[in-house]
């Protein structure tokens, strides 16, 4: 390459300059901190004779040069003053500090086309409008963006791996857990606990996260409840011992659930019915007390239709390859007639004693998911190995954990805190309670809770509502 040094612009004494640090809370291979930076740059500034005001020193702290969407304050308020042609000489420890990706570098040189900015580093300078030097910068930052690009493939291997394996993303310390998440902390564990059942039994988050303040139980991180931080320790699928990894579930965690699958499952069900309410406030729709619940002979389940006469329809309706089943059946005479077979079980049934949740899963199910669990396992350290390639490993454990989580989906939902308060002698003063209330999300609770299904069947006319054709398949309450 062509010495193209006598083609700079010299360097006048006493020049003002602008200094750029920035380090990232990515793993860059260099992480230099800002204060180090500053004091290799002033000292580089010095040799050169050159001047570097307070107000020219720009730092972005713990900012990613390399993620696209992510914003810099301090590269946007230099760039600015270099178009405004305030700053000639740009000091920085290293290009790679600058930017990472070759976006940011052709706007730094357009602003140069028109502004002749020189760039100075440790071991060397660049002038911006020398083309052999934008051809090199070209190819440091192409081979920065490149660095980056596989740092950010090989950390998503990892967490896809970690994933795999069962153990939990690491990070601030989740509300029941040390910080590994592999252990319960069982003080606050039974204050999770607590939460769902409360949540479960009709409290709000609100009155939920007041009652601990007043009680002077903070979070993990020290501070206050609030609404929010309760719905998302609710929503949390750690303490249900889920994994999860860029937003699907990854089968059953390594580390112990506080909080059932079932009850955990429920508690999802109630947050979504409530944010439903909320969006229908103003413009109030018919709420069908039996969704999830009602069943077509045909196979599929019944949805709520608000037409002249509310009804359920079987949602096989619209079907086009000729199976379309019109069976509908009338929503409120089917409602009053779940409603007083719910309430003369209720009365009967005495939950004192159960436990706050109880999902029933059959034993072969659990021994299938651990020899799933140890297959993953397995694998992992094949590919670990090098006895398998990744693309074979990624196939064979999306098949074995899509068998797991089909497994988990036959999980019948039962917690018992949907029935706390209703149940036994006063059943049906306490569901006239909940009418009262309009609390339609803990009675299609307790409906699923009692049901494994109502069957609708053909009718055997037009005219009045006729029992015969509605089957109540019950869940077992032993």
């Amino acid at each position: 390459m062509a010495n193209t040094n006598a083609r700079r612009q010299p360097i006048t004494p006493g020049e003002e300059a602008a200094i750029y640090c920035r380090i990232s809370h990515v793993d860059d291979d260099d992480q230099t901190g800002v204060d180090r930076q500053e004091r290799i740059c002033r000292d580089i500034a010095e040799r050169l004779g050159l001047l570097v005001p307070a107000a020219n020193i720009f730092v972005d702290n713990n900012r990613s040069a390399w993620r696209r969407d992510r914003k810099r304050p301090g590269w946007d308020a230099m760039l600015k003053e270099m178009d405004e042609g305030r700053i000639r000489h740009l000091i920085a420890y290293h290009p790679d500090r600058l930017m990472r990706q070759p976006r940011d570098l052709e706007e730094l040189l357009t602003i140069s086309d028109s502004n002749h900015i020189t760039l100075h580093g440790e071991a060397n300078r660049r002038d911006l409008s020398d083309p052999d030097d934008r051809f090199i910068l070209r190819i440091e930052v192409a081979h920065a963006c490149r660095s980056s690009d596989d740092t950010s493939r090989r950390l998503k291997d990892a967490m896809d791996d970690r994933a795999s394996a069962g153990t939990p993303h690491t990070g601030r310390r989740r509300y029941g857990y040390t910080k590994n998440g592999m252990e319960i902390v069982e003080a606050e564990a039974e204050i999770v606990r607590e939460i769902f059942r409360r949540f479960l039994a009709g409290q709000s988050p609100r009155a939920i996260a007041r009652d601990l303040n007043e009680r002077k139980i903070v979070t993990a991180l020290g501070k206050t409840w609030g609404p929010d931080t309760v719905r998302a320790l609710i929503d949390s699928r750690h303490v249900a011992g889920i994994r999860v990894f860029r937003g699907e579930e990854h089968g059953v965690g390594k580390w112990p659930a506080i909080i059932d699958r079932g009850q955990w499952d429920e508690a999802q069900e109630k947050r979504k019915f409530r944010a439903e309410r909320s969006a229908e406030s103003n413009n109030p729709t018919r709420y069908y007390l039996l969704r999830s619940v009602v069943m077509c002979t045909c196979g599929r389940t019944m949805a709520g239709n608000s037409g002249s006469v509310p009804e359920y329809r079987c949602t096989r309706r619209v079907a086009v390859d000729g199976t379309a089943c019109k069976r509908t059946i009338a929503a409120e005479p089917l409602e009053r007639f779940a409603r007083d077979v719910a309430i003369d079980v209720l009365s009967k049934l005495d939950i004192t004693g159960r436990t706050p949740a109880a999902t029933t899963r059959p034993a072969t199910d659990v021994e299938a998911d651990e020899k799933d669990a140890q297959k993953l396992n397995d694998l992992y350290e094949m590919w670990d190995a090098d006895e398998m390639s990744t693309r074979e490993y990624r196939q064979r454990r999306r098949a074995i954990e899509a068998r797991m989580k089909e497994r988990q989906k036959q999980t019948v939902v039962r917690p018992v805190a949907v029935l706390e308060g209703i149940a036994g002698p006063d059943a049906e003063e306490n569901w006239e309670r909940l009418e009262k209330k309009k609390d339609y999300a803990r009675m299609n609770a307790i409906y699923r809770f009692l049901f494994g299904g109502i069957v609708i069947g053909p009718a055997a006319g037009v005219g009045n509502f006729d029992t015969d054709r509605i089957t109540i398949k019950p869940n077992p309450l032993g």
